[in-house]
């Protein structure tokens, strides 16, 4: 996440200070000495000047392979970096939001609560937040009793079975739990927390769902390489995103969904581009049509991430325009590569 690569950006700054106060190494650039000086002393303006602009650099890698990342998603009270605690400088401390709630750490673990928390890191006298990222907790799914959580039905999972190496059928240990206020959280530049929320108890809050990172960092990449072929990538939409067990049994139009459908497991979603606002795909290869053909021009993207990015391989479907929706593409992160023709919903 983006608070381990500040913390290893600190842990780094912390021993250039002491080795260049030792005599140690190598001359130390301006840059680094700024950045160790802000560490070392807490009264130093410059400390503004680290957490804006040298720390937001070394985040990149936490945006995931698409770069356009904006959360990171795991168990409450679990650690948000493993290493670097000695390395620290005295009192540096993390600070988690959300809405009224509050909680700061000095051990660097995430909140036990569930909830969407933002962060800001305390050097010294200075807070800075971390801009335009979020550490989602989880409601561990022991909670879960005869299928559901408070009012909100979710059913229960298959039997899980064993499948290729490297493939998890087994039901979630944990659920993003989501209400009217944090239903719109970014969870990357294109895709918000509602645009995967099952179709059905429209009414019902809070909603509990699961959602796997790589898959949007996965659709994120797609996009990109759609925009590198010149199509618009803004008006991608979700046609179904997570399912609950119970919904992929009964819910909307079951044909052509599988038992174990990824859907269930949060790595799965069907989109379709609509950039003129219709509810439908466009017209995405310009033949003057719009049908599984335009699917295909997203699948073909899907083909082109993942040969550039194996470790986000899956399985990728097209399909056509049934009377309650038009063409889309079925894109997951199952581990292995597979391709098909569908019909109704995936």
């Amino acid at each position: 996440s983006i608070a381990v690569l500040v913390l290893f950006a600190m842990g780094w700054s912390w021993s250039i200070a002491r080795a260049r106060a030792a005599g140690e190494g190598s001359p130390v650039t301006p840059a680094s000495a700024n950045i160790a000086t802000a560490l070392t002393d807490r009264s130093a303006p410059s400390v503004a000047y680290l957490t804006d602009a040298a720390l937001a650099a070394l985040a990149t890698p936490a945006r995931g392979e698409s770069g356009k990342l904006r959360v990171r998603i795991q168990q409450g009270g679990t650690p948000i970096t493993p290493i670097l605690a000695d390395t620290l400088p005295p009192g540096s401390v993390t600070t988690f939001s959300s809405g009224s709630a509050a909680e700061s750490t000095s051990t660097f673990v995430a909140p036990r609560r569930p909830g969407v928390w933002s962060l800001a890191l305390k050097v010294g006298s200075a807070i800075k937040p971390l801009a335009d990222f979020s550490v989602i907790t989880l409601r561990p799914a022991t909670e879960k009793k005869a299928g559901r959580l408070g009012l909100y039905y979710i059913g229960n999972w298959p039997a899980a079975r064993k499948g290729r190496p490297g493939v998890s059928y087994d039901p979630p240990n944990g659920f993003i739990e989501v209400t009217a206020q944090n239903q719109n959280t970014q969870l990357s530049e294109h895709f918000k927390i509602k645009d995967f929320l099952p179709h059905d108890q429209q009414n019902v809050w809070p909603k509990y769902i699961v959602i796997d990172i790589k898959m949007i960092d996965k659709d994120e990449l797609v996009l990109q390489d759609l925009k590198e072929h010149g199509i618009n990538p803004n008006g991608v939409r979700v046609l179904s995103g997570f399912r609950t067990p119970q919904y992929n049994v009964g819910g909307g139009d079951p044909r052509g969904r599988a038992a174990l459908s990824r859907h269930m497991y949060g790595d799965a979603n069907d989109i379709f581009i609509d950039n003129d606002g219709d509810g439908q795909m466009d017209d995405l290869n310009h033949d003057g049509r719009v049908n599984i053909a335009d699917a295909k021009v997203i699948q073909d993207a899907v083909n082109r991430v993942e040969r550039a990015h194996p470790s986000l391989i899956g399985g990728c479907g097209i399909y056509s325009g049934t009377s309650a929706h038009g063409p889309f593409t079925h894109i997951d992160t199952r581990g292995y590569p597979a391709r098909w023709i569908g019909t109704g919903d995936s």
